[in-house]
């Protein structure tokens, strides 16, 4: 059964979203500030983590950066913040997705079980990689076997996200994917106005892989259709 880490200081909503995700078949445990969340998240003793940006003690952007620099762990950021630009800041340092306040449980549920069904994917892609298995493209090599990532032979350190949305891409090569085509595809689950999330990665993975991102050859953009990388 898989864990999941609750870290929000309002009683009632940590409650709820444990009582949502027990009934549906999920175990949940709840920590209410954000060192104590911290410490638990890099235990290695959960599968994803539903995390509250603001928290006593250390706020979910800290956290949230501070758990990507060691782990992993899906995260899903919780946010009463509308503005994007705390939601751009959120997927820029690692989280796979964020919901905004108010919010429906059973939306919330959807979107921590699209994050174990993605890492469950990445897992099996993993194991049954091949050895010799790389992907290329323009200057840029995914091992889907060790998951490494490498920009004209330089190692690229990428999110869960940015990883599985690099590796669509490079496995769908001549093919252009709308933005919300991306969302349901990699996050597996319905857009519903996501669109900029992909956004958010797209601009990330380009400052990470292209040789001049604000130029991008790699990932391209065609206008009123999406992105593609060309064979």
């Amino acid at each position: 059964m898989s864990r999941i880490l609750i870290v929000e200081d309002d009683e009632d909503i940590a409650e709820l979203e444990r009582d949502y995700l027990e009934a549906n078949g999920l175990e949940a445990e709840i920590a209410s500030d954000g060192p104590t969340g911290l410490s638990k998240a890099l235990s290695g003793s959960f599968d994803a983590m539903i995390l509250d940006v603001m928290l006593p003690g250390m706020n979910g952007f800290d956290v949230c950066r501070k758990v990507r620099e060691k782990s992993a762990l899906p995260i899903l950021l919780v946010t009463a913040r509308t503005e994007d630009i705390d939601q751009i800041r959120g997927l820029g340092l690692g989280a796979d997705g964020y919901v905004v306040k108010p919010f429906s449980p059973s939306v919330l549920v959807a979107r921590v079980k699209a994050l174990l069904a993605t890492a469950a994917r990445r897992n099996a892609d993993t194991e049954a990689a091949e050895p010799s298995s790389l992907i290329e493209a323009d200057g840029v090599t995914i091992d889907p076997a060790s998951h490494e990532v490498k920009a004209r032979g330089k190692d690229v350190e990428l999110t869960n996200r940015e990883y599985e949305l690099l590796l669509f891409l490079m496995k769908h090569q001549g093919t252009v994917f709308s933005r919300d085509a991306l969302y349901e595809r990699v996050w597996g689950e319905e857009a519903l106005g996501d669109g900029a999330t992909v956004t958010v990665h797209i601009q990330r993975l380009r400052e990470k892989i292209e040789p001049d991102p604000s130029n991008p050859k790699i990932i391209q953009t065609v206008r009123g259709a999406g992105y593609i990388i060309r064979r």
